[in-house]
């Protein structure tokens, strides 16, 4: 419950920020799943689909854009940070976490949606040799 609490403070911060930016409340609404694409990744595989999700749902990489934004002055890369940031925000205020290797439903706050069972995984692959 805390992380959850934390997360809901983080992204009331990013909202703020983004009222401060005088940003477009529609563009954020329409593009706020929009880091979402980088399940795609998945089709290439487990590591090649965790490569690209973790990309666009680290926090750092979100903040290093917002901050090369506040730099140059460009109002576009800190919006887009301020997305990327207040997307992962919510990610993990419902529990979905950078992800591992070994597949989509294993992330670093555990396991999400249905895993098959070990015993399963057994029984089809011996079924299969």
């Amino acid at each position: 419950m805390k992380i959850q609490a934390e997360e809901v403070a983080m992204l009331g911060i990013t909202i703020y920020a983004l009222y401060l930016l005088k940003a477009d409340w529609w563009i954020y609404l329409l593009l706020f799943c929009g880091p979402d694409i980088s399940m795609l990744g998945y089709a290439a595989g487990n590591t090649a689909g965790a490569i690209s999700y973790n990309f666009f749902h680290h926090k750092a990489i979100a903040v290093a854009i917002f901050l090369i934004g506040l730099i140059f002055q460009n109002h576009w890369l800190e919006f887009t940070g301020l997305i990327l940031f207040g997307h992962s925000c919510m990610d993990r205020m419902l529990g979905y976490g950078l992800k591992y290797f070994t597949g989509f439903h294993f992330t670093h706050l555990g396991q999400i949606g249905r895993v098959k069972s070990n015993a399963l995984l057994n029984k089809t692959s011996t079924t299969i040799k």
